[in-house]
């Protein structure tokens, strides 16, 4: 019988780092969606926020969720906190590409204490026919330049902030004046690998807003998706939800444009399922 689960990370607080506000508000409004339209139980969802999400839990969480994956099995992976990107330095890359993409835990610094693109996809590792879905409503760019001046250009009456993570001046400085363009996705799809669904609050090289809604702060982003899919009553599929968040951003006034990546027939299937079309 095939089986379901959910990994949900949202981190407000951080040890050592600025912090946000909409992140844990994100999650525990996926999950009670997740409950009412999906019919995930409370066994089949782990939920990590603030500080209890350090880099050790979330790997260990993210074992939880691939371990003893079968075809058939649906496997949900959300994170709601800081992004950036470092210099490529791992195994899986030459150093020359580019940049890899990190999602920052609780106890982010920069000797390490992130997970890269690389790490994600290599602990998210399932059979062919496993369904693996990332929502991630974070920030990852480019160059760290283009990023530092939106960030800059964010009006404080707009009452948000990015979910990015400008880098210190010697990581910076590894890559300055390159000229390496956004090099990866995170869990991009390998061949023989598991069809992955990976959702971006935003494009290669803006960021994702942390906003108040209703005297209220949620990730835009998640807020968009979690409040569509409400509506909706769970009936939307992947595409037009894609539509629909585009959309509902853009009439709001923020800049960033989702992103989907996914085949033409997993985008017409329903959202957070493994049910084709």
């Amino acid at each position: 019988m095939a089986k379901k689960k959910a990994l949900l990370v949202g981190i407000n607080q951080y040890k050592s780092v600025p912090g946000l506000r909409g992140c844990v508000n994100d999650v525990t409004n996926l999950r009670l969606l997740l409950k009412e339209f999906r019919g995930f139980t409370n066994e089949e969802i782990r939920v990590l926020a603030d500080e209890r999400a350090t880099k050790r839990a979330i790997e260990e969480r993210l074992d939880w969720l691939a371990r003893d994956a079968a075809p058939g099995d649906y496997l949900l992976f959300h994170f709601s906190g800081h992004g950036s990107a470092v210099r490529d330095r791992g195994p899986l890359d030459e150093l020359a590409d580019g940049l890899d993409e990190i999602l920052c835990p609780h106890d982010m610094d920069w000797n390490g204490t992130y997970i890269t693109d690389d790490e994600l996809t290599e602990r998210l590792r399932a059979p062919a026919g496993v369904r693996i879905e990332a929502i991630l409503d974070c920030c990852h760019s480019g160059s760290d330049s283009e990023v530092e001046n939106e960030v800059s250009a964010v009006p404080a009456a707009a009452n948000q902030q990015p979910r990015f993570l400008v880098p210190p001046i010697d990581i910076a400085s590894r890559h300055d004046g390159s000229g390496l363009g956004f090099r990866s996705r995170i869990l991009r799809t390998r061949e023989g690998a598991a069809r992955a669904v990976i959702w971006a609050g935003c494009g290669a090289k803006q960021t994702s807003a942390d906003a108040v809604f209703d005297g209220v702060p949620w990730g835009a982003f998640s807020q968009a998706m979690c409040g569509l899919m409400r509506s909706k009553r769970g009936d939307v599929s992947r595409q037009k939800m894609l539509e629909l968040v585009r959309s509902s951003l853009s009439a709001a006034g923020y800049s960033q444009r989702p992103e989907l990546e996914a085949s033409d027939e997993i985008a017409q299937g329903a959202m957070f399922s493994g049910v084709a079309p």
